[in-house]
């Protein structure tokens, strides 16, 4: 009896087997369906997103007389592709040590915001402090904060520190918009390291420090590539305090500078704009290239027990 029990109870859960995968990944069985479904609105995705990079692509190696005369060339397509404008940018303008500044700007207030935030995140989400849960409410609301308001009293800081018109004005008060959104990222991501494993490490005697640097930092990778490459990208497009921190042409980043030096008036000369954000554009894409792995498993899950 027991034999037959069993294969009735196998030919019974066969069908509700085939009909549950019938109603989920079977259903893009077909190909139109998958075309549909799958396809198209990959396609569509994929021409919105890397469209920008192919018409500034474009635009760099246009000569003039095809940038201001659609109805004689394709707006589309290159005729007589030149170096001009990309020699122009390089070889004209401050445009290599607007990449180094911005490039030091950017690596060293990353570094300076994730190592904040990473104490910080530890503390209020391990320590369990009173007080905790609001310190980090207040500490994500400071990123709301809008930086056209900060900027003001940052101005008087940097005055009265004497460091206008340096990379430490800029080093030092990105952080002020980076560690508050790092610290809240972070926090969720600890939240998810299963807190026994702390506990094991208390008990053979480690210290907090020790536990922070052996245990919860390898295991919070993901989630430190992800806030890695929010500051770094909010950090090398950051504009409003570039400008207004830093005055020299030698001293500006990308942003700032392509824009201020390459618009005169109401010329544009839109080949060596487009070069430079084209340029601009190639060290974060090469960032997240190599770390999208991490990156998307910090976004679509943390560690688990």
């Amino acid at each position: 009896m027991t034999d037959g029990a069993q294969n009735v109870g196998a030919r019974t859960a066969a069908p509700r087997h085939q009909i549950t995968d019938t109603q989920g990944m079977g259903y893009l069985s077909t190909l139109p369906r998958r075309v549909v479904t799958v396809y198209i609105p990959l396609a569509i995705f994929l021409f919105v997103l890397l469209f920008p990079f192919y018409w500034m692509a474009v635009t760099t190696f246009k000569p003039n007389d095809e940038l201001y005369n659609f109805r004689a060339h394709n707006p589309f397509w290159i005729a007589k592709p030149t170096l001009a404008n990309v020699e122009k940018l390089l070889f004209q303008t401050s445009y290599p040590e607007w990449l180094w500044n911005t490039m030091v700007v950017a690596v060293s207030a990353t570094f300076l915001s994730i190592f904040a935030s990473v104490l910080a995140a530890y503390a209020i989400v391990r320590l369990r402090f009173h007080g905790a849960e609001p310190v980090g409410l207040a500490i994500f609301l400071a990123y709301l904060v809008p930086p056209s308001i900060l900027f003001i009293p940052l101005a008087t800081m940097v005055y009265g520190l004497d460091l206008y018109d340096t990379n430490w004005a800029l080093i030092l008060t990105y952080p002020t918009f980076l560690i508050p959104f790092c610290t809240w990222l972070l926090m969720g991501y600890f939240k998810s390291i299963p807190y026994e494993l702390e506990e094991c490490a208390l008990i053979d005697g480690a210290t907090r420090i020790q536990i922070l640097w052996k245990i919860t930092l390898p295991l919070a990778v993901p989630g430190l590539i992800s806030a890695g490459i929010f500051a770094f990208t909010l950090s090398w497009n950051e504009f409003i305090y570039a400008l207004a921190f830093i005055s020299s042409s030698e001293q500006k980043t990308v942003p700032v500078g392509v824009l201020t030096q390459l618009v005169e008036g109401d010329v544009y000369h839109w080949g060596a704009l487009m070069a430079g954000a084209l340029f601009g554009s190639l060290p974060v894409a090469i960032l997240y290239s190599f770390f999208v792995e991490h990156y998307v498993s910090s976004l679509t899950g943390a560690v688990k027990e």
